[in-house]
């Protein structure tokens, strides 16, 4: 396919919506999602929800090199850092670079929401890589996750387990971008992921959570407010 708008959709709502909004306008619109290998089994339920909305395949692309964030949090010997988390720049970023050279596109479509930080966000993404033709319906219309949230319910798609679970975002499951109320959250509901992110955490002699190691990290510690992670999208910062 030559010259075609490609969506970037990454499993969360806002992404939902937006490539929603840009089969609207264009009609021809490839979907590509990029799979890390960690994200929440109802991932596949709500991905299948989608294409019936979408009336299209969701085109799923996953880096040869691992089998999931942990494997590659191992393998690299590296988690995250101020700049960024590793599995975004190895399994998104660059991921979608390479699919850029090789594939045509006229426009790139992004989830990002209509708030002051999605916003700004936005605009580092243009200043950034102007080349993308980046688009932002959201942004365009001022449509908040919340919108989004009633859009989908309106079509009778439930929303991804991690929503109901109360996570802001569909990210992987046991992010390294969270703060330590995340982390004892998952702790509490995804037990078997903390503790193999504590294992890795002392293979790799890192920890995802500045100062403290999860396997000392004092379960009463940190706040769980929103958002808890911000969005994992295919840049990182």
């Amino acid at each position: 396919m030559t010259g075609s708008v490609v969506s970037w959709y990454s499993g969360g709502i806002t992404s939902a919506i937006a490539t929603l909004r840009a089969i609207e306008r264009w009609g021809d619109v490839r979907i590509v999602f990029f799979e890390t290998g960690s994200h929440h089994p109802d991932n596949e339920r709500f991905f299948a929800d989608c294409e019936r909305l979408f009336q299209r395949p969701i085109e799923s692309i996953q880096h040869r090199g691992f089998n999931d964030v942990f494997d590659l949090f191992v393998k690299e010997k590296f988690i995250n850092s101020p700049y960024g988390a590793r599995c975004t720049l190895l399994m998104k970023k660059r991921m979608r670079q390479d699919w850029e050279k090789e594939n045509d596109f006229t426009h790139q479509v992004f989830g990002f929401e209509s708030d002051s930080r999605e916003i700004s966000r936005a605009q580092r993404f243009l200043r950034d890589y102007p080349y993308t033709n980046a688009v932002f319906p959201l942004i365009e219309e001022g449509t908040t996750k919340e919108n989004c949230i009633s859009e989908l319910e309106s079509y009778g798609i439930e929303l991804p387990a991690m929503y109901r679970l109360g996570y802001s975002n569909n990210n992987c499951v046991g992010c390294v971008k969270g703060g330590m109320g995340y982390w004892n959250k998952i702790r509490i509901d995804f037990p078997e992921v903390f503790d193999r992110m504590a294992q890795v955490e002392r293979i790799v002699g890192a920890s995802a959570i500045n100062g403290v190691y999860l396997d000392e990290l004092d379960p009463m510690r940190g706040r769980m407010s929103k958002p808890l992670v911000q969005s994992c999208g295919i840049f990182c910062e």
